[in-house]
């Protein structure tokens, strides 16, 4: 049976950049905002609830119009939730099939969201990358051209890092390069371990 590790960290923590480098060592990632941009943009009974939800401009000339629901749902948690309502369970159902195809000791879920969601439950593992706000802040705006208000303002919104780590079985420092891979072999080592004694 495939474990299933959950690996989660606030806006700009590098979660993508840890995914990738679990990657290269051969384990399958699954990116649950990735799968669920994909489900927005080309599943028609989303397309339907979502327009349902917030009129005809949510998609422009068939394309997901994604800077008029980031304005929609910037200030109104009820409404974000709303759309995680509608967008949650098919991307859950979505993993589910992709998890079945998959023969790896273990597979790694990325989910910005896991601890405000309370998904904990549903993963074997749960790692969670860290690094230091103004760090953060740099990378999402050489990313993403936000501004540092907004992004502090998305930062306010996500659950303290401390209380993350602390409910984490695994925690990445992500300040350097080197010494990222270094802990993500060791880590490996250690699911691995995990996995062969349980």
């Amino acid at each position: 049976m495939t474990k299933i590790v959950g690996l989660t960290g606030g806006i700009g923590s590098g979660k993508t950049t840890v995914a990738r480098l679990f990657e290269a060592l051969g384990v399958p990632i699954y990116i649950a905002d990735e799968e669920a941009k994909t489900l927005m943009q080309n599943s028609e009974m989303i397309q339907r609830e979502l327009i349902q939800l917030l009129g005809e401009s949510c998609y422009v000339d068939g394309q997901l119009n994604r800077s008029f629901i980031a304005s929609k749902v910037f200030n109104d948690k009820s409404l974000l939730h709303q759309i995680n309502a509608i967008v949650h369970p098919k991307v859950a159902a979505h993993f589910e099939r992709w998890l079945t195809k998959q023969h790896a000791p273990y597979v790694i879920k990325e989910v910005a969201i896991l601890f405000e969601t309370k998904s904990q439950n549903k993963f074997d593992f749960i790692l969670t990358v860290t690094a230091p706000t103004e760090t953060r802040i740099q990378r999402v705006i050489n990313r993403d051209q936000k501004t540092k208000k907004d992004i502090e303002s998305i930062i306010d919104n996500q659950l303290p890092e401390s209380q993350k780590m602390s409910q984490s079985d695994f925690v990445i420092h992500n300040n350097s390069l080197l010494e990222t891979e270094i802990n993500i072999q060791n880590i490996h080592k250690e699911i691995l371990n995990k996995i062969k004694n349980s």
